[in-house]
């Protein structure tokens, strides 16, 4: 291509945005196109602008060929293609061509976009390259940027899905998403490693070196999340440090609450994400993965098909646990990163799209835990189904909380809390809400602790606001526009009823960024 070509224009970048599902970050050209005109591949420097080596250079966006490359890899393809490097010298030698070039060009995009030298990745190429085959999405973004004869396997990998997807064609028309405003800001979190010294820098590689490595997968009603982390243990205390920590909204709770069944249409959006998380698990080499299916598989009557679907892409058994485990995970990646309790007893609040989980503890002792049908997406369509909400329907709504509360009443003594933890997506959206914050921050939401007032004056604004003024907020993410007004007033009722019930002992709540993904991760590395 031209450097015309090359150079990526502002549409491009709003385009793979929403390829991505997520803001483009650090991309400096454009590696292939589609027959139209629209990014294929992405191609980025080889250093990222918050300091941290990237040798991937090349990276597909376009969903339909990155769905269909996903099936390649499900189907044992990378295993094939390993054997015969063992097998074939001819192949090996070509391929080991192909990992040269590989470092060639990145290093000339590195000179060509100011980046300069990266000595962290010298000889560090991608996609398990010059031996193995790690991953076939960069083999194949490594074939569409360079062209045909210099990488075998994405050569070979692009002909096996030409009945997916040709060059000659376009197929971008219902690809992704093209109505409402692009995804402007970055909703996952990374390892940041900008602005250590050398020193710093090498004290942490020493300590992931002696850290296990793990992965946890949190498949909840209205999303898909996956952490990579490094567990290490310093005396009895062990420590999480984030490598990949991404969220996808796949509403697989999507009409549970009414038919009882998973539909395709979110079985096929869980399985996509499963596709992406397990390219990145293969890619950081996780050794341990825990996948952990919470409250729409576990209602589901064709969970079966679920469960086959994620141990065919993910080589492991989806654990669909009972709300009471549910609870204990929440409990011990809530609670982690709480200072002393000094014998003090903490309620934790998981609010999820199907179910909120109660748990009563001190440090990581569960005391009493209970499990409702309570969520953001199941109030949603049980309740609040004008936009906004009526006052009866919003009247209705909050009686069916409290007639919840009253029966963990039965199980959990709320009334014993000395101090109460809220997690997940709609409690952290609500805290945002309140700081007014320009942009999602998990730093900044983490461990604020905000006063009742507060919590009941942000849930009742996004109550009554309507969808387009949801969706405006810089805060929001486009996949909780719809369930947060029904999310914010469970979450306002439950914590005025907790005020309550311990005459007013608790009169806040801390939000913690630590949730139910971070206790998969620990039981993993466990």
């Amino acid at each position: 291509m031209t450097q015309e070509q090359l150079t990526p224009t502002s549409e491009d970048l709003e385009t793979l945005s929403r390829q991505l599902g997520r803001p483009a970050r650090d991309v400096v050209e454009i590696g292939a196109r589609c027959v139209c005109g629209n990014p294929l591949v992405a191609t980025t420097a080889p250093r990222l602008s918050n300091g941290i080596p990237f040798p991937t250079t090349y990276y597909l966006t376009h969903p339909v060929i990155t769905a269909a490359v996903s099936r390649l890899e499900a189907a044992g393809l990378m295993t094939e293609m390993t054997e015969r490097l063992e097998q074939d010298t001819e192949l090996a030698a070509r391929y080991r061509e192909a990992h040269e070039a590989y470092l060639q060009v990145r290093n000339e995009i590195g000179a060509r976009t100011g980046v300069g030298p990266v000595p962290e990745i010298d000889g560090v190429s991608a996609g398990g390259m010059p031996t193995r085959v790690k991953c076939l999405h960069v083999l194949v973004g490594h074939s569409l940027a360079a062209g045909p004869g210099v990488n075998p396997l994405g050569d070979e990998a692009l002909e096996r899905i030409s009945e997916w997807w040709t060059a000659d064609r376009c197929y971008c028309e219902g690809a992704w998403d093209t109505t409402g405003a692009a995804p402007s800001r970055d909703l996952s979190r990374h390892t940041k490693t900008q602005g250590l010294s050398p020193e710093e820098l090498d004290a942490k590689r020493a300590a992931r070196r002696q850290a296990t490595r793990v992965a946890a997968v949190d498949c909840g009603t209205n999303s898909i999340r996956l952490l990579i982390a490094d567990v290490t243990r310093d005396g009895g205390a062990t420590k999480l440090t984030d490598v990949v920590r991404l969220m996808r909204v796949n509403r697989l709770g999507q009409g549970v609450d009414a038919t009882g069944r998973l539909a395709p249409e979110a079985l096929q959006r869980t399985f996509e994400a499963a596709d992406e998380y397990a390219a990145l698990i293969r890619e950081h080499g996780a050794e341990h993965i825990r996948f952990v299916a919470t409250s729409a598989s576990r209602d589901a009557e064709n969970r079966a098909e679920f469960t086959a679907g994620i141990r065919e892409r993910l080589g492991v058994e989806p654990e669909v646990i009972s709300g009471d485990e549910e609870a204990a995970l929440s409990f011990a990646g809530a609670t982690s990163v709480l200072g002393s309790d000094n014998g003090a007893k903490t309620l934790v609040v998981d609010l999820g799209g199907g179910s909120t989980e109660f748990v009563l503890g001190t440090s990581d002792t569960v005391l009493a835990a209970k499990s409702t049908d309570m969520g953001c997406v199941r109030f949603t369509e049980r309740h609040l189904t004008s936009n906004p909400p009526t006052e009866a329907q919003i009247a209705l709504a909050r009686g069916d909380v409290l007639d919840m509360i009253a029966r963990v009443l039965s199980t959990v003594p709320l009334a014993e809390a000395d101090r109460l933890v809220g997690v997940a997506g709609t409690i952290t959206t609500v805290t945002a809400h309140a700081l007014s914050l320009p942009e999602y921050s998990a730093e900044a939401i983490h461990g604020t602790e905000l006063d009742i007032s507060r919590i009941d004056q942000a849930a009742a604004e996004l109550l009554h606001m309507d969808r387009d003024e949801r969706a405006a907020l810089p805060y929001m993410h486009p996949g909780r526009v719809d369930v947060i007004g029904a999310g914010a007033l469970i979450w306002q009722t439950i914590v005025d009823r907790v005020s309550e019930l311990t005459d007013g002992r608790v009169s806040s709540a801390i939000t913690s960024e630590h949730d139910i993904l971070d206790g998969i991760a620990l039981s993993a590395a466990r």
